[in-house]
């Protein structure tokens, strides 16, 4: 295990392994190459793992979208409690992994994470369900980051995810290094921007909650602060929240910055604010400032780099 590396759970078929009830994959090059240069992960097959086989007979949901059944497709069996046995069993053996997230398969009976087909009565399909083992996973792990295959292709909740698998991955880090009030203090000053650009009330609250960590006993502040940084970093970033965020940079140069410089900064927020140019493209320019100046408080700001600018996530507009 490389500790260097943040730990994701991901459908086994998704690595380009032949898993699938036809003895396909489903292989994902930007989670295996791009993404994987960042990552490691830990491969879950629900099927295949249940033992029921490759190839085999194909399964769909049936009946109540709320807890529906898992059918085989020709004959009929009723493989529910089965697969709900297993993965109970597995998500207790998921704890021990340190995960940061999961990315599930899409429209799978039992790993698909949203609007997979339940068949009702009629057998008509509805896209309402989610599968048995994804289902099981996220009532188990209600606060990791989950996505599917399908839903990363959106460069918007691409990001979203990564920057909270990366914000959950510094935090174990400091909770395993230095869980102290001045390591909690430390880790919140450096997310403050970051926050900002997701959800200025949940920073607003996290900061009275960091202001009282001396009164909190040690474990339920810690459990209590990454559930909010959770909470804050799902809240979606907007272009209205970024640019308010970067025109809050601009106030740390107040002193240095030239007529010009601030002339020019204000006009590459502008353009990103109407949607001209992308988020990189301001951020650039903050960061050469950042750099000219040496701007020791924005140095430490999470905000210009949450991800390795390799992934590419802030070059959309």
């Amino acid at each position: 295990m490389d500790r260097n590396k943040i730990r994701l759970g991901i459908s086994t078929c998704l690595l380009g392994e032949r898993v699938r009830y036809d003895g396909n994959h489903k292989h994902d090059r930007f989670l295996t190459g791009t993404l994987g240069t960042y990552v490691e992960y830990v491969p879950v097959c629900p099927e295949h793992e249940c033992g029921f086989g490759v190839p085999r007979e194909a399964f769909r949901l049936e009946g109540d979208p709320e807890r529906p059944r898992l059918m085989t497709v020709n004959t009929r069996q009723d493989c529910t409690d089965r697969m709900e046995s297993w993965a109970k069993a597995r998500v207790q053996e998921l704890e021990r992994e340190n995960l940061c997230g999961f990315i599930f398969k899409s429209k799978s009976p039992s790993s698909g994470m949203e609007r997979v087909k339940v068949y009702n009565d009629k057998g008509m399909p509805e896209k309402t369900g989610v599968g048995i083992f994804a289902r099981i996973f996220m009532e188990h792990f209600p606060l990791l980051p989950v996505e599917d295959e399908g839903r990363l292709h959106d460069p918007v909740l691409r990001e979203n995810f990564i920057e909270r698998i990366f914000a959950l991955n510094r935090w174990n880090n400091m909770v395993s290094s230095s869980p102290s009030p001045a390591g909690v203090i430390d880790f919140h000053t450096r997310h403050k921007l970051l926050l900002l650009a997701h959800s200025p009330a949940h920073y607003r609250a996290m900061g009275r909650m960091v202001a009282k960590v001396n009164e909190w006993d040690t474990e339920d502040f810690l459990q209590s602060y990454q559930e909010a940084l959770l909470n804050a970093l799902k809240v979606h970033a907007t272009r209205k929240k970024h640019t308010n965020v970067l025109q809050h940079a601009m106030g740390y140069f107040k002193d240095e910055l030239s007529a010009d410089e601030k002339q020019e900064m204000l006009a590459v927020i502008d353009q990103y604010h109407s949607g001209i140019t992308p988020l990189l493209v301001p951020l650039v320019l903050l960061q050469h400032y950042v750099r000219k100046y040496d701007q020791a408080y924005l140095k430490q700001q999470f905000y210009l780099n949450p991800h390795p600018q390799e992934l590419q996530l802030r070059n959309h507009a």
